[in-house]
C-alpha cells in the first residue's frame, strides 16, 4: 500500500483507527496515522514507534508506556515525560495507533 491514501487503510482499521492486525503495519501507515493525529514524525517519534514494533514482534504484546519511556531515556537522555510531549493525547491514543498496535482493552502507563 505504499503511497496509498488514508482511505486505502479503512478496511484494515477499527472504528477508532487502530489496525485490526498489527502485521498490516508499514511506515506509510505510520505517516498517515500520525498525520490524522496532527503529529509530524521526528527521529524521536520513529525511535519510539520502531521500539514498539520490535517489542510487539518479540513479546507478542504491546509494550507498556514505562518501557517506551526507558527506551527514550536510553536513546536520547530524555526525561520521563518526553513520551507524553511526543504523543500529547496519550500513549494509547497516539503512539499505539501510529505503531500499528491493536487498541488495548486495559492499559497501565507504568
Amino acid at each position: 500500500m505504499r503511497g496509498e491514501p488514508a482511505k486505502a487503510w479503512d478496511g484494515l482499521r477499527d472504528a477508532e483507527g487502530y489496525l485490526l492486525d498489527p502485521a498490516d503495519w508499514s511506515e506509510d501507515f505510520a505517516r498517515i496515522a500520525a498525520g490524522e493525529e496532527g503529529i509530524e514524525l521526528t527521529e524521536e517519534h520513529w525511535s519510539v514507534v520502531r521500539f514498539m514494533r520490535a517489542w510487539q514482534e518479540h513479546h507478542q504484546v504491546s509494550p507498556d508506556a514505562r518501557f517506551a519511556m526507558k527506551h527514550l531515556t536510553a536513546e536520547f537522555g530524555a526525561p520521563r515525560n518526553r513520551l507524553f510531549e511526543l504523543f500529547p493525547y496519550g500513549y494509547v491514543k497516539q503512539a499505539c495507533k501510529i505503531a500499528g498496535m491493536r487498541r488495548p482493552r486495559v492499559w497501565s502507563t507504568g
